[in-house]
């Protein structure tokens, strides 16, 4: 009967799905269970980074021991190729035997998935560990650079701008877009940011817009709505003025967030930023990133979201995507991630629906003085459109995409 009730589960699975198809019921999770055993799921997401791919790592060997699956770790440069392999399996009339199961998309990917009808679901409310992250009380968890997830994403973890800087260099770090120009200005050569369209490159240019731009409550809005030239025109000056005393005067710049911080571990820049705020914390812990190393947030807030995980329409093991997702929200996976030591990423989960023990492994026992207090990191400023980080990135290209 158990064989029977996961080849029918498979079955409905795999079926050429719409839009608003849905997901198995929470009651049959067992049956989801049942179907996922033994399935390979591949999971595309970013491989930019040795410490997050070890995690990875380690989520596929529970996933292993668990459940006989095997999750294959697609390693992404960008996950806008994932949508473009979606897309062009799509057009193919590839509906039920995708390439990709799972992929780790930002709110500009998951934009483009969703409007183009290349999602699955909506699967994140069947997810038994999903009611952990109480959507009810924290919204972030259930929504994506503005845009409603609707259940087509499940959160992964936590995200904001984080500024640091080496102290034996720098004893009064710029708190706002004017003094951090001012600052590089005094300071030539020791700050740069990553090469856009890289992601944390593209956040940069997304937290200077939101303070220097006139009115930023335009940005929570499409820019089909706005004249773009006149909002973004004070970026576009700020960087003007900036790239002259940027590292290698602004002709170069890093690939992305990994090695911006091997620039500041060798010594050639005294300031930095990272989206992670313990990325700094867990970089002092590895040696990769001097003692003296401290962290902060710009006076007026910075950017942050919640990053998640997305089934394309077409995956072959929907089963096994849903399996794991839920895993990556339960409280032992939540817990390893959020370790400075392991990785240090932010749990989505809400400490009040957790028991007294699963509360206890997300204590954190360190003195680091490269870690913030969560208390400093309570002035989250909300992600602009998807539209707007288009814009941007097309906008950057053109002025300074030559170098």
């Amino acid at each position: 009967m158990l064989l029977g009730a996961a080849l029918s589960l498979a079955a409905a699975l795999t079926a050429p799905p719409t839009r608003a198809q849905d997901a198995p019921a929470t009651e049959a999770w067992a049956d989801v269970e049942a179907a996922a055993r033994g399935q390979t799921v591949y999971w595309n997401a970013w491989g930019g980074d040795a410490t997050i791919n070890r995690y990875i790592d380690w989520v596929a060997e529970r996933m292993d021991e668990r459940f006989d699956m095997e999750v294959v770790h697609v390693k992404l440069d960008d996950a806008a190729a994932a949508v473009s392999r979606v897309i062009a399996e799509k057009s193919a009339g590839n509906v039920d035997d995708g390439a990709i199961d799972l992929v780790w998309i930002n709110g500009e990917n998951f934009a483009a998935m969703k409007r183009h009808e290349l999602l699955f679901g909506p699967f994140a409310s069947r997810l038994p560990n999903f009611a952990l992250t109480v959507p009810a009380a924290n919204p972030e968890v259930v929504t994506d650079f503005t845009l409603p997830t609707e259940g087509y994403e499940s959160p992964w973890g936590k995200a904001q701008l984080t500024f640091y800087v080496d102290a034996e260099r720098v004893q009064a770090p710029p708190g706002s877009m004017a003094a951090l120009l001012d600052w590089a200005r005094a300071h030539p050569g020791r700050f740069t940011y990553p090469l856009v369209p890289d992601f944390l490159g593209t956040t940069f240019l997304k937290q200077a817009l939101i303070a220097l731009t006139e009115d930023p409550s335009v940005l929570a809005e499409p820019t089909s709505a706005h004249d773009v030239a006149t909002v973004t025109a004070p970026l576009w000056d700020f960087l003007d003025a900036l790239h002259p005393h940027l590292w290698r005067e602004g002709r170069d710049f890093p690939s992305g967030g990994p090695e911006l911080k091997r620039l500041m571990g060798d010594g050639e820049l005294s300031l930095a930023f990272t989206f992670n705020p313990s990325e700094p914390a867990a970089a002092v812990a590895a040696h990769r990133l001097p003692p003296s190393t401290r962290s902060y947030v710009l006076d007026g807030g910075t950017l942050g979201n919640v990053h998640f995980v997305a089934i394309p329409f077409n995956a072959a093991h929907k089963a096994g995507a849903m399996v794991l997702a839920n895993f990556l929200l339960s409280p032992e996976a939540q817990a390893r991630k959020q370790d400075i030591a392991v990785w240090g990423d932010p749990t989505v989960l809400d400490m009040d629906a957790l028991t007294p023990e699963q509360r206890a492994a997300f204590d954190v026992d360190d003195a680091s003085p490269a870690r913030l207090p969560p208390e400093a990191l309570g002035r989250l400023l909300p992600e602009p459109h998807p539209s707007w980080t288009e814009a941007l990135e097309a906008g950057w290209q053109a002025r300074y995409g030559d170098g």
